[in-house]
């Protein structure tokens, strides 16, 4: 089932943009990229992005973690699908539909980093949830954060 989020404005042509993002966790903290487009508004976002033409979400993820982060990532399980309606920096309406995948990072290439407005950082799941410029992205970090609850809650002795 795919959640909407973010509000349509009336009298904008939303573009249906498939895209996908990605959880990665190290030392329990988020991968996450701060974006910022020289205009004084920083934000920060989940890695990840559009498809391009045939590929897979998970050959887009890979592409898109390498271009932002310069992380190499293999994506392991599809958390969720969610869409998002929101405005792009130069003001062309989309909405964002895809998936949302947990990832393992196997290592890291710097020479593939494309993207210099994009920085990456490691965040704590909170303020991962509370900073996200997207709520589809917060919604799957929070469901990211109940599951894992959920599994460790489950193994633990009764």
């Amino acid at each position: 089932m795919k959640l909407q989020f973010g509000t349509a404005r009336p009298g904008l042509d939303y573009i249906h943009r498939p895209a996908v993002f990605g959880i990665a966790e190290r030392d329990g903290r988020l991968a996450c990229v701060r974006v910022d487009r020289g205009d004084g508004h920083a934000y920060f976002d989940l890695p990840g992005g559009a498809l391009d033409g045939e590929e897979t979400e998970q050959q887009a993820l890979a592409r898109e973690f390498a271009e932002e982060t310069g992380l190499i990532i293999q994506p392991v399980d599809r958390l969720t699908e969610a869409a998002q309606y929101f405005l792009k920096s130069d003001g062309t309406p989309v909405n964002n539909v895809g998936g949302v995948w947990l990832v393992n990072v196997t290592g890291a290439d710097p020479s593939t980093k494309q993207e210099a407005d994009h920085e990456l950082v490691w965040l704590e799941p909170l303020r991962a949830l509370f900073s996200l410029r997207h709520e589809a992205h917060s919604w799957a970090v929070a469901r990211w954060l109940r599951d894992r609850h959920a599994a460790a809650s489950a193994s633990e002795p009764r």
